[in-house]
């Protein structure tokens, strides 16, 4: 994306709000300021041994105060994502952003029904949820809102601001027990569009049941990326077009995505 940049940004603020989850505010006034809901920014860390950044979804945008939240698991020890966990406010670090491409937002373009009548339904997850709280808070339409969990429930009194929320877990410690399709069905849920980010088992189910119904659908896929801006091929999906920069079927998870059209890949 052009408009992408990177920078020496400084924390605004850190927490932990589950086990091996945490909350990160970051300040950023060209990224808060253009950054859209599905993007996301490459963080690096301070270890010259870890040239790689990692990728992070954006979990909320506010342009107000110039900042952006990131909400990230540690994935083991001597990793970048244990490293971000131990900066603290005032302390500095380094990303590029925003990149990839963002959920559309008008509802009307893709059902043709307008804003009052649409119904939207958001799926998360695991690490998949963040990154649907902010697409939540910029949709003007009804909004229906599937989020699975393993156990640990993360955000969830965020989400219950922005409208109806159906929680799904793996062990039957709230909500519905299993996945987010079995909360889908167990509640009769239903919608004119789907947006969905997490792991490729639930999002193929979603892609399955969108097409079964005949539902416009969305998916942002996780991919372990190397550059970020689509130049190393790291990331590649298989796609049902021929892609101008590989002339093979493939997309690019970090330049062409990570938001795709359901249609448009195969999981």
């Amino acid at each position: 994306m052009s408009g992408r940049r990177k920078e020496s940004a400084v924390i605004i603020s850190q927490e932990g709000i589950a086990l091996d989850i945490y909350s990160m505010w970051i300040h950023t006034e060209k990224i808060a300021e253009s950054a859209v809901p599905g993007q996301f920014i490459s963080m690096y860390t301070k270890d010259g041994s870890k040239l790689l950044p990692r990728p992070i979804s954006l979990c909320e945008i506010d342009r107000q105060k110039s900042g952006i939240r990131v909400v990230y698991r540690v994935t083991g020890t001597g990793t970048g994502t244990e490293q971000f966990a131990k900066l603290l406010s005032g302390d500095t670090i380094d990303i590029l952003g925003p990149l990839g491409n963002g959920f559309p937002l008008d509802v009307t373009e893709n059902t043709g029904k307008n804003t009052k009548d649409c119904r939207a339904m958001l799926i998360g997850g695991g690490i998949g949820v963040p990154p649907m709280l902010e697409l939540a808070k910029q949709l003007n339409t009804e909004k229906i809102m599937v989020m699975g969990y393993r156990d640990q429930q993360f955000l969830r009194t965020e989400f219950q601001k922005q409208g109806s929320l159906y929680i799904a877990t793996e062990d039957g410690s709230a909500g519905t027990k299993g996945n987010v399709m079995d909360a889908i069905e167990g509640n009769g849920l239903s919608a004119d569009i789907i947006y969905a980010c997490g792991p490729a088992p639930m999002l193929h189910a979603i892609k399955r049941y969108a097409e079964e119904k005949s539902i416009v659908c969305y998916i942002s896929m996780e991919e372990k990326m190397a550059c970020g801006i689509g130049t190393c091929l790291a990331c590649v999906c298989q796609s049902k077009e021929i892609d101008g920069h590989s002339h093979v079927h493939n997309k690019r998870v970090c330049k062409d995505g990570p938001v795709f059209l359901s249609t448009e890949v195969e999981i």
